[in-house]
């Protein structure tokens, strides 16, 4: 059995300590504002300019003026702020963000991320990545463990154009959590009833 995307979401938070700043990638990571606790203390900052970014809104509660930077119809907390990108990435490059939540193609047994663009596929931009991987102080790549045409994710070294080299801190699949540790996956935990044969590779650190 694998985890489910909400599963894989309570995962990630399970690896951030209450009270502290996040950013939420496209795709999903943005699963994991829609499992906090109402009376949660983490902050969660999108890169368009919010700070205090709350779950997704109900149906009459949707304002076609309040979106993520995924373009995605957001809700606010109490005391919530609103700033232009300079500012916003000032905080992104001046380290102030705790945690950033991203998707990824492949991430590399050196903690390299690629996560944005597929040579001769349709290119929608990188957006905040590459300055959200150098200056969040841990980066947290949530994925899908097998692509399309089931091939691992987890590779030895990426051969898909990079966000970020040796960038990564952990990796939350489907199959399991996974840490970078002297050029291997180690595994931190693996999803009910996989089995850790399935990761014996040279690649890995059981």
């Amino acid at each position: 059995m694998s985890w489910t995307k909400h599963q894989m979401a309570q995962e990630v938070l399970n690896l951030i300590p209450e009270g502290s700043s996040i950013n939420l990638g496209i795709g999903y990571p943005t699963l994991v504002s829609e499992i906090l606790p109402e009376d949660h203390d983490y902050i969660i900052h999108s890169e368009n300019g919010v700070l205090g970014v709350g779950r997704r809104p109900l149906e009459n509660e949707v304002s076609p003026t309040l979106i993520n930077a995924g373009k995605e119809t957001i809700t606010t907390m109490p005391g919530a702020s609103f700033f232009d990108s300079s500012l916003s990435f000032g905080m992104i490059r001046g380290g102030h963000i705790d945690f950033c939540i991203l998707g990824g193609m492949q991430v590399d047994s050196e903690g390299s991320l690629a996560n944005w663009m597929v040579p001769g596929k349709k290119l929608t931009g990188m957006g905040g990545a590459m300055d959200l991987v150098n200056g969040a102080k841990e980066v947290i790549i949530m994925m899908g463990h097998y692509s399309k045409s089931g091939e691992s994710k987890l590779v030895k070294l990426c051969d898909l154009p990079l966000t970020g080299k040796s960038v990564v801190d952990k990796i939350v699949t489907d199959k399991g959590v996974f840490a970078i540790n002297n050029g291997k996956f180690k595994i931190v935990k693996l999803a009910q009833n996989v089995d850790k044969s399935e990761f014996n590779g040279d690649l890995f650190e059981n």
